[in-house]
């Protein structure tokens, strides 16, 4: 698994970032309604209005089960605006998640409140959030970054079914049918709910699996090697990369410096990968990435190679040559010598380029040089397979 410390996220080689997008307004607007919904589902707010003759219990229910999907479905709002206008930000992939949990923490507690839900399964969803809260806290000094999963996103999705069915399932009332007809929709609530439970366990168990190499790093910072984890993590982003790739008929490229080809290799190492990977260039020499990717030279000149715009201009312009629709870079300092305190060595710049969007993001490593060089590989393997999930 990588170590990757993120410093610098850029693009077309700007690394400040606007906060107040779109996107990132609909989540901090989605976090501002949540307890808009609480109210609306334990407060006696139509005594207050006075018109407790015309909301009745179960009309309430209805209303802040209204609520509670138009809040969820802002989460698909947000995440389409963020990538449609190129508008990814570190506040966004903070926020979005934390909206996620604050809604179905406090959906599921007031649940508990009106004793419709017994609190053993918040129990164990919430146990999962500070587990894993806590990985990532321990992540964040580190320096790693741990990709999430569709696990994760099926664990939410499911919540979020199964909260609508325990709302609803004791207001939806037909009249005429029997008694039968109100246990099934019992019985469904809670397979829906079983169900979140499961993915809420595996999920975590899925996050803790990708964490590992972090537990197991060595005292002076380098991740143990010898199990075969960086391997296997390549092995496995390269296969999920290949399969996505042809499936939606997306072609790739590369322009790699210090990997010196193994993003290609990992690719092209997968069957059938010759339906979808263009090629790569590997520009070692600062003159090769001039003359042959097409780097801007005074760009070398000024900022020097190990630097995010020449980790941009690296995608972009394998991009172009190549004639594909997603390219990575990769750019940077593997060691053992060569740093300095500004540019410490473990520094790599992953560059990346499609339709939609490019940037570099700005990595410091820790480990030997084949640890440096095989973490970039995997960072820049998960930044492709990211970019498919959303096509």
């Amino acid at each position: 698994m990588s170590s990757p410390r993120p410093a610098a996220n850029t693009s077309g080689g700007h690394a400040e970032q606007n906060m107040m997008t779109p996107s990132n307004i609909i989540t901090i607007a989605r976090i501002c309604l949540v307890p808009v919904f609480v109210v609306a589902l334990l407060s006696p707010w139509p005594e207050w209005l006075d018109i407790d003759d015309i909301v009745t219990l179960s009309t309430k229910s209805v209303i802040a089960c209204v609520i509670f999907v138009l809040i969820s479905c802002t989460d698909w709002l947000d995440g389409y605006l963020a990538r449609s206008r190129n508008e990814v930000t570190d506040f966004g992939k903070f926020a979005d998640p934390l909206a996620d949990k604050i809604l179905v923490i406090a959906a599921l507690l007031a649940l508990v409140e009106l004793q419709v839900l017994p609190s053993w399964p918040v129990l164990i969803i919430v146990t999962r959030e500070f587990i894993i809260s806590g990985i990532r806290m321990m992540a964040a000094t580190k320096g790693v970054v741990i990709a999430a999963s569709w696990y994760g996103k099926a664990k939410t999705v499911s919540q979020i079914i199964a909260i609508v069915l325990f709302l609803l399932k004791d207001t939806l009332v037909f009249p005429g049918l029997n008694y039968g007809i109100h246990t099934q929709l019992y019985v469904i609530a809670w397979i829906a709910m079983i169900l979140a439970l499961v993915l809420t366990i595996v999920s975590m168990f899925d996050y803790i699996k990708k964490a590992w190499p972090m537990f197991i790093s060595t005292e002076d910072g380098a991740f143990a090697t010898e199990d075969g984890s960086f391997c296997s993590r390549i092995e496995e982003l390269s296969d999920s990369v290949v399969k996505k790739a042809i499936s939606k008929g997306v072609s790739l490229s590369t322009a790699e410096s210090l990997t010196g080809g193994m993003i290609s290799t990992a690719l092209t190492s997968i069957a059938g990968s010759s339906a979808v990977v263009r090629g790569g260039i590997v520009s070692y020499a600062t003159e090769v990435k001039k003359n042959v990717v097409g780097v801007d030279g005074e760009v070398l000149r000024t900022l020097g190679a190990v630097s995010a715009e020449v980790a941009s201009q690296m995608a972009s312009a394998v991009r172009e040559k190549l004639d594909s629709q997603i390219s990575v870079s990769a750019t940077g300092l593997a060691g053992p010598g060569g740093g300095s305190d500004d540019c410490p060595v473990g520094t790599v710049f992953i560059g990346f380029a499609s339709e939609t969007s490019h940037f570099a993001r700005r990595y410091e490593f820790s480990g030997d040089r084949e640890a440096v060089r095989m973490q970039s590989v995997i960072e820049a393997l998960q930044l492709i397979d990211d970019e498919l999930d959303q096509i």
